[in-house]
Order: structure tokens, then C-alpha cells, then sequence
């Protein structure tokens, strides 16, 4: 277990930075491409560990995908229906998305495979997908009554079905739209609330027929092939990433900056959304959109910020900062209060736990709830001694916490990063230097 060790910063943030490039996009770019007739090439991928366990899951099964050069990726696909019986256990780390949408691409494949993963992707639930892709025809074992990892599927022979999410959730959504390519009839979902629809764009991209029916529901037409309209896709800045770059600069003081190519798809932008009510000064510049997936500029400078509450369709919108959002609040005036997030509990850890316990040992007032929490602000923040729970998220909400708190913080756990921004912290010492 590596540890960092923070002070606060020594200066205001300034420049222009890039964060990393779009882990959700990259995840769906390193399944699909391979199952596209010649070679095509995927430029500013994320090169992450959860990434990672994507690709090598994807060779497992045959695919071709080489780096010939730093960024970029050589895929020489072999058509729809290219893959490969894999000879060993699809090992898919700690990743989720990898989990839920190769559980989609393995059921529409007329072999054995098997989907397994660290300790902490065991415990998190996988029945949300089970339960559709068993409509949809597949065989699926999994430990304790189909709940959890590890995934037997032997696919194949699949139908197109009509289910609506009991859960707002886009890796489930993708799971059943990725097995839909396989299907022999169209396939229907509808959400209860929107969200992030990387996957539906990339089939758009693919000249998939997918069509929005009503706000929440989608209709896929199986494609004989996958016929894109360009050989080359550049991915995004991760919105994410960005998220606690766009924090940390509203509160240090005096800081001003500007994140560049960031991805805006309307999914992921309920933070700036919620930012813009409690006061922030985030602006879009150079709107444009590439490869389906709307695009721009933030420029982002320090402000006041006061407390608000978030509930409803915008808890999927902004799914993985609530992290980040919670160190936000602690600087807020008045109360900030998270309603209808129990998907929190549920994610790399329990974040209504870990937030609300790692927070309180810096000085934040802030209670828990079954369903999310509530944050009273502003509150001086001290540096302390904290734990990122194996979360990568919480490891750099806390980093971004240590910024604005009187002395040292240590986090414990700092490897975890390492799922989605490996250079966090050279990032944001070189930003705040």
C-alpha cells in the first residue's frame, strides 16, 4: 500500500492542462472496434489499469490491437462475428464496466466463457445483468443465486427482448445493447432516468440502426456488419477526471483554469450543472463535436460557492463524482443534501460510507443517510491521516480536500489512482506549484 503525502497549496491554480482521455469511451472503443471488418485506429485511449483489464480481455478472445505508437492503438478487425473461444478465465480486475459489458459481448458468442475479478468487484452486484441477458437467451452461472462473480456464459442463439431497467444504470444499459448486436430481433430498453449514451453514439458511428423512441428508451436493429464512418476515433478528456481539476480550482483562491478537450456528453454533465446552482464560474468555450461525442474547453476560475440539493434524474448524471461534489459542499455555504443515491453504495466502495468517514477526520460536518448524505459548510478542513478504501475516486476527492486544509494530509491507498489517472498527483502539484 503506497501512501501521498499533501500540504496545502502553495499557490493558486493556474494554466492549461489536459486530464486523461475518457475511460467509459475507451472501455466500449477497445469491444467494438475489433468486431469491424479491416483496420482502424483508436487515438488518446486511456492506458489505465481498468482499461487495461478491458484490452487484455479482448486479445484473450482474439482480438488484434497493437501500439505502434505512444496513445495510439492498431485494431485489425475481423468482422462481427470474429471472436474466440478464450483459454483461460477473463480476468477483468476491479473493473465493473469491463464486468457488466463483456458480459454482453461474451452472450452473444456461441462459446464458454468465464468472467472473474478481484475481491471487491466480487461483492458488487452483477444480477442487474444476469437477469436480461438470460432473456435474451444466454446461459449464466453465478455464485449466490446468479448475484455475484464468477460469470459462467455459454451465449449464442440470442433474442431481442423489450425490458426496462429497474435501475437507471448505462453499464447495464450497454450490457443489453452489446448483446443486442447478436440477437436475431431488435432490442428495447427503456430507463427510468437518463443516462450517459457513449454506447449508443459509437453504434451511431458504427452505422448500427439504434433509434430513441421516447426520452428514456432505445430501439436496436441487429447490423449484419459494422460499418463506421471513420477509421479513426479520438477519445475525449474524461469529464470525471476533470471534475476534481474544476473543485480544486473553485476553492483554492485566486486560481484560474482552463481544461481542455474535455467530453460533454449530456449523461455526465449533472456536476457542472449542480456547480452552476451553488455559484461556480465554469465556462464552455470551443463547443464542437468528434465522432458523435459533444466536446469543448472549461475554463474554470475560483468562486464562492453556497449549498444545494441533488436528487432524482440528476443522481445519474453525475454517478461517479459525488466524491468530489462532497469536498465542494464542505466550502459551501449552507447545507448541501444528497437524496436518492443508494447507487453510491455499490460502486469500488460503499461512498456514502467512506466519503462521510474520510471527510469527518478532516473537520467536515457531514451526516450519512441511507440514501446519500448531507454536508454543512463552510468548514475549516485539517489535515489528517486518510484512507482511499482501494476507491480511486475518494483518493483524489481527498488529495483535492488536502489543497484547502491546515496541514499535512496523508492518504493511504494512493495505488488505487491508478484505475483511472495514473498521474493525478504530478497533475495537480504541477497545476498548484
Amino acid at each position: 500500500m503506497t501512501e501521498l503525502t499533501l500540504s496545502p497549496a502553495a499557490k493558486p491554480l493556474s494554466g492549461r492542462i489536459t486530464v486523461p482521455a475518457d475511460k467509459s469511451i475507451t472501455h466500449r472503443a477497445l469491444m467494438l472496434a475489433p468486431l469491424v471488418h479491416g483496420e482502424s485506429r483508436i487515438h488518446n485511449y486511456l492506458d489505465s489499469e481498468t482499461t487495461r483489464a478491458t484490452l487484455n480481455c479482448m486479445r484473450a478472445l482474439g482480438a488484434d490491437i497493437q501500439e505502434r505508437e505512444p496513445g495510439t492503438l492498431v485494431v485489425r478487425g475481423r468482422g462481427l462475428h470474429s471472436l474466440q473461444e478464450p483459454r483461460d478465465v477473463l480476468y477483468c480486475l476491479g473493473s465493473g464496466t469491463t464486468t457488466r459489458l463483456m458480459a454482453g459481448l461474451c452472450a452473444g458468442q456461441y462459446f464458454l466463457s468465464v468472467l472473474d475479478g478481484t475481491p471487491a468487484l466480487k461483492r458488487r452486484p452483477m444480477g442487474r445483468i444476469v437477469e436480461p441477458l438470460k432473456q435474451m437467451g444466454a446461459v449464466i452461472l453465478a455464485r449466490d443465486n446468479d448475484r455475484f462473480l464468477p460469470l459462467v456464459l455459454r451465449g449464442g442463439n440470442l433474442r431481442g427482448i423489450e425490458y426496462a431497467l429497474p435501475v437507471a444504470s448505462a453499464q447495464v444499459k450497454s450490457a443489453i445493447l452489446i448483446a443486442g448486436l447478436f440477437a436475431d430481433s431488435p432490442t428495447t430498453i427503456s430507463e427510468p432516468a437518463p443516462t450517459r449514451d457513449h454506447t449508443e453514439r459509437m453504434f451511431r458511428a458504427m452505422g448500427v440502426e439504434i433509434i430513441p423512441t421516447s426520452d428514456h428508451t432505445v430501439r436496436l436493429v441487429p447490423p449484419a456488419q459494422l460499418e463506421p464512418q471513420s477509421a479513426d476515433l479520438t477519445i475525449p478528456a474524461d469529464l470525471s477526471s476533470a471534475a476534481f481539476f474544476i473543485v480544486a480550482t473553485l476553492l483554492v483562491q485566486n486560481s484560474r483554469l482552463e481544461l481542455l478537450n474535455v467530453g460533454l456528453n449530456p449523461g455526465r454533465t449533472g456536476l457542472l450543472d449542480a456547480l452552476a446552482r451553488m455559484g461556480a464560474s465554469i465556462q464552455i468555450e470551443n463547443p464542437r463535436d468528434e465522432n458523435d461525442e459533444p466536446i469543448g474547453d472549461l475554463a474554470v476560475r475560483s468562486a464562492a460557492l453556497r449549498g444545494t440539493e441533488i436528487s432524482g434524474a440528476e443522481i445519474p448524471r453525475m454517478i461517479d463524482e459525488f466524491p468530489i461534489l462532497a469536498v465542494a459542499a464542505t466550502q459551501a455555504e449552507g447545507e448541501t443534501r444528497v437524496r436518492d443515491a443508494q447507487e453510491l453504495r455499490i460502486k469500488e466502495s460503499d461512498r456514502v460510507a467512506t466519503v462521510t468517514g474520510e471527510l469527518r477526520k478532516m473537520g467536515a460536518q457531514i451526516e450519512e443517510h441511507e440514501d446519500g448524505f448531507t454536508v454543512h459548510g463552510p468548514t475549516r478542513l485539517q489535515g489528517a491521516r486518510v484512507f482511499a478504501h482501494n476507491d480511486h475516486r475518494l483518493a483524489m476527492a481527498l488529495a483535492v480536500a488536502a489543497l484547502i486544509a491546515e496541514g499535512e494530509t496523508i492518504i493511504e491507498g494512493w495505488e488505487s489512482v491508478a484505475d483511472s489517472f495514473p498521474n493525478f498527483d504530478r497533475l495537480l502539484l504541477s497545476a498548484s506549484a
